[in-house]
């Protein structure tokens, strides 16, 4: 025996519509929860950049990485990578070969270049920069390379 809905029954096309819209809204309330959450790691990982210091240990580190580099033949490393925003030009200048490059450097990449043109560059090590990708034809990160 089959039962024969009414047309009261029937689901309208203004409540599918109305099911449609609540769908779209929560796939928008997601996004905007998930691009909340990546900033908020964005901001956090800016944060810890611009906190981070030369560790107490770091000539030991440093002698040690790039004895190593050296004993598999590599005449350089890469000391630093990070997003080119966290330069104050956006990476502008590493990215046109300024030669004023480190002037855009902050926080722990300020710290490193400076420890470097005290420490190393009178031993004769070179620093050099780069921007490393182009997310989106911009600039993305910048890598710091130190070179012997």
């Amino acid at each position: 025996m089959s039962e024969t809905r009414s047309d009261e029954d029937l689901i309208t096309p203004q409540e599918l519509r109305h099911i449609s819209e609540e769908k779209e809204m929560e796939e928008i309330r997601a996004a905007l929860e998930q691009q909340k959450k990546l900033e908020a790691q964005q901001q956090d990982l800016y944060q810890a950049f611009m906190n981070q210091h030369i560790r107490p240990d770091a000539k030991e580190r440093f002698t040690a990485a790039v004895r190593h580099a050296a004993e598999r033949g590599l005449n350089e490393i890469q000391l630093l990578r990070f997003p080119s925003d966290f330069c104050t030009d956006g990476g502008r200048a590493i990215n046109n070969f300024d030669p004023d490059w480190s002037n855009s450097l902050t926080g722990f990449a300020k710290e490193a270049f400076d420890a470097w043109d005290r420490h190393l560059r009178p031993s004769g090590y070179k620093l050099r920069a780069q921007i490393l990708n182009y997310p989106g034809g911009m600039p993305g990160d910048v890598g710091i390379f130190l070179r012997w």
